[in-house]
């Protein structure tokens, strides 16, 4: 990396990221949103901004499918939620948390825990019953 930044030390390969990056230290932000006003440094970042507004949201965490209007969301996500998975199912091999891997097995071994006080029908998840109630309160999912 050639081109260093004499504010920060930062180092780029290329000349124009070093340009990009100085308008962080210069308060230089051209670009607004039409939206909500806010500034932004760079083209790309308003673009991606934009995703806000819109409801795009192009970032997809490929373990859960929860999608993000940004990249940084996306990783936050992953270091919090899918930490390293170290407990590995003696049946399939799978890996999981802890508490991935109490709920995984919970299909080898056909536990239902959690029945519908209405119609007594069993789920492995809770989400799956709480989903399902909304079936006899008539509420929409």
């Amino acid at each position: 990396k050639h081109y260093h930044c004499n504010e920060c030390g930062k180092a780029f390969s290329q000349k124009a990221g070093l340009f990009h990056h100085l308008k962080i230290h210069t308060r230089d932000k051209p670009y607004q949103c039409t939206q909500c006003n806010k500034s932004f440094s760079r083209r790309s970042i308003l673009t991606q901004h934009q995703g806000v507004h819109t409801g795009a949201k192009p970032y997809e965490c490929n373990e859960c499918g929860k999608a993000f209007v940004y990249n940084s969301s996306l990783v936050s996500h992953q270091e919090i939620h899918h930490k390293e998975k170290c407990y590995q199912c003696k049946d399939c091999g799978k890996s999981f948390s802890q508490s991935g891997l109490i709920q995984h097995q919970r299909i080898h071994t056909g536990e239902k825990p959690y029945q519908c006080d209405v119609c007594e029908k069993a789920f492995i998840q809770r989400t799956s019953l709480t989903k399902h109630q909304r079936i006899h309160t008539g509420e929409r999912p």
